[in-house]
């Protein structure tokens, strides 16, 4: 399977495949035909309410990411996306892009672990 993660910010590439934005709300200053955005899945982002408890602080990663983990796993929605994304990354690349400025401490990150962790029915 060949996911990757890239910041919207960052220049889009051929290499990219298919770009799927992995953010509840569209990043501040991007235009949508400079994206080059495939697919917007608001849905798969953290819910609201961890999104502001976890606010992008370092200290609480670990358990935000624990949290997120258990939403993508419970949530049938976020659940069905990530069985459509293994489908796509199946058929080619795929990029998860992200607005977050930190590249470590993000939810596009915990959510790349679960895609290259999970078991998909066959």
């Amino acid at each position: 399977m060949n996911v990757r993660l890239k910041r919207v910010y960052d220049p889009p590439s051929p290499s990219d495949g298919t770009r799927i934005l992995v953010d509840r709300m569209w990043p501040r200053g991007v235009k949508k035909e400079d994206a080059h955005i495939h697919h917007w899945w608001k849905d798969i982002a953290p819910s609201p309410e961890l999104r502001k408890w976890f606010c992008h602080r370092p200290e609480l990663y670990d358990a935000f990411r624990e949290r997120y983990r258990s939403e993508l796993l419970v949530n049938p929605v976020q659940r069905g996306k990530l069985e459509e994304l293994r489908r796509l990354a199946d058929e080619g690349p795929v990029t998860l892009v992200y607005a977050s400025k930190d590249p470590v401490y993000n939810h596009a990150r915990v959510l790349l672990e679960v895609v290259n962790g999970i078991p998909f029915p066959e």
